[in-house]
């Protein structure tokens, strides 16, 4: 039995439709001894003290998203970054063009649909970092596999290589940068 946790920080879910586009294959994962921990699938956050594969999809963009990011490479025995957005740092990455208060003024005191122009501010709510990144950049990452979003190919390969204790190897029409 090998237990799996996911996250999702900055990116569309589009990795994680992924996972679930593997269809009858998923179950067959699940048959020979995965076990899901803490996912977006389980709607359960927080991953138990030890994991054997934590998956991470998008980039890393706030501080909330870096210590769960943190976390998960504390939990996890293997960190997978899934997705374009966790290998390169993808479509959010066009924000490191501009400063965190251009970007937080044009969301909200410049948006023309905004009603309410403040800017919120509470404890509560995460902080954006001053760069968005790849979560190589936060945390040691095993293996990658590309994609926007990677195929269920791709996934499958890797977590059925990963349950066999085996290497994962991408190569050929499984290794995508689209």
């Amino acid at each position: 039995m090998k237990r799996v946790a996911t996250i999702w920080c900055e990116g569309c879910s589009g990795c994680h439709m992924s996972m679930l586009d593997m269809d009858e294959r998923l179950v067959d994962l699940i048959q020979k001894g995965l076990v899901f921990d803490a996912s977006p699938f389980t709607d359960l956050k927080t991953p138990s003290e030890q994991v054997d594969i934590g998956i991470i999809e998008g980039s890393v963009a706030t501080d909330t998203q870096e210590k769960e990011v943190k976390m998960m490479r504390e939990r996890c025995k293997v960190i997978v970054a899934i997705g374009d957005c966790a290998v390169f740092g993808g479509v959010p990455t066009m924000r490191n063009k501009y400063s965190t208060e251009e970007v937080l003024k044009r969301a909200y005191s410049d948006a023309e649909t905004n009603y309410n122009k403040n800017i919120p501010s509470s404890e509560d709510i995460s902080k954006l970092l001053e760069k968005v990144k790849p979560v190589d950049e936060v945390v040691k990452v095993d293996y990658y596999i590309p994609g926007c979003p990677p195929s269920a190919d791709a996934i499958y390969e890797v977590l059925s290589k990963l349950l066999e204790d085996k290497q994962p190897e991408l190569k050929g029409k499984l290794l995508s940068y689209e």
